[in-house]
């Protein structure tokens, strides 16, 4: 049986068809001193599979009574799937007594799961922090999904070195053009890829996360003054702060979208598929 969390509803739903699984029926209400209680209002016989991007402090909370509920209804295995981990950026210290909220969290979460399976976390050591056995899945080949299959000389662009290798998943998903990625900015030198040209080719610009927008505008902007063709704006996790579509749009991306780990105006791809397949 499938639980989702209130912020993952329709990836649940999907996730649910490609397993042909249930989905569970679950209430959630919120006292007058703003506290949360989660209700599974059916029995659940052998595995029950969480669904919940914690993309809040409620979310988490709502995902630890979920965890509860599932074995309170009778669940001898209970997965939980993060499509999107909140804190997973925490994951360091910088100053004395900062803590790692990503392994406060994950320990938590560790708790009341026998397994987790997150889709494209910031940092690969995110995995780590839990106390059970953890699954990395990359999301990033669902971005090819969308894309016109009559792209000229493609060019796979990730925002920075980190986020390279989403752009080759992506790459090697469409099956055909290049990959590369910008460089960081020096003093009077501008972002620019390492090895590929951009001008007259469509250039799928490729991050793991577009919050604000800014890092994905810069590189949009980056690829437009280079005589790009065309430009599509990608990522996986579309978390897309107040005014980030605008800000991406209005340097010329042509198209822009996200998976559906969170749930977007542009979330037009789907990753239940590949959570499919890894559970």
């Amino acid at each position: 049986m499938i639980l989702s969390g209130s912020a993952s509803q329709t990836l649940a739903a999907r996730l649910a068809d490609e397993l042909g699984e249930s989905l569970g029926a679950t209430t959630t209400k919120r006292f007058p001193d703003d506290e949360l209680h989660v209700t599974v209002t059916e029995p659940i016989d052998e595995r029950a599979i969480i669904v919940a991007s914690t993309v809040s402090s409620d979310a988490h909370i709502e995902l630890l009574q979920l965890q509860d509920a599932a074995r309170q209804a009778g669940a001898d295995e209970v997965v939980t799937v993060l499509p999107y981990m909140g804190y997973a950026r925490q994951d360091q210290t910088f100053e004395p007594g900062d803590i790692i909220s990503t392994r406060a969290a994950a320990r938590a979460i560790s708790t009341g799961t026998d397994r987790v399976l997150t889709v494209t976390p910031h940092e690969k050591n995110v995995a780590s922090f839990f106390d059970v056995p953890t699954t990395v899945i990359d999301g990033a080949p669902r971005l090819a999904d969308p894309l016109p299959a009559d792209l000229t000389d493609p060019l796979f662009l990730s925002t920075d070195a980190a986020a390279a290798p989403l752009a080759t998943s992506a790459r090697d998903a469409y099956g055909a053009g290049d990959s590369d990625h910008l460089t960081d900015a020096t003093d009077g030198e501008r972002p620019a890829p390492t090895e590929e040209t951009i001008a007259g080719r469509d250039v799928i610009v490729v991050d793991d996360i577009v919050g604000t927008g800014s890092t994905m505008s810069g590189a949009v902007a980056v690829v437009a003054d280079g005589d790009a063709e065309r430009i599509f704006a990608t990522c996986v996790h579309p978390v897309f702060a107040t005014g980030a579509l605008s800000k991406i749009a209005r340097v010329g991306a042509e198209s822009i979208y996200g998976t559906d780990t969170l749930e977007r105006v542009i979330s037009d791809v789907s990753v239940a598929s590949t959570i499919a397949d890894a559970l």
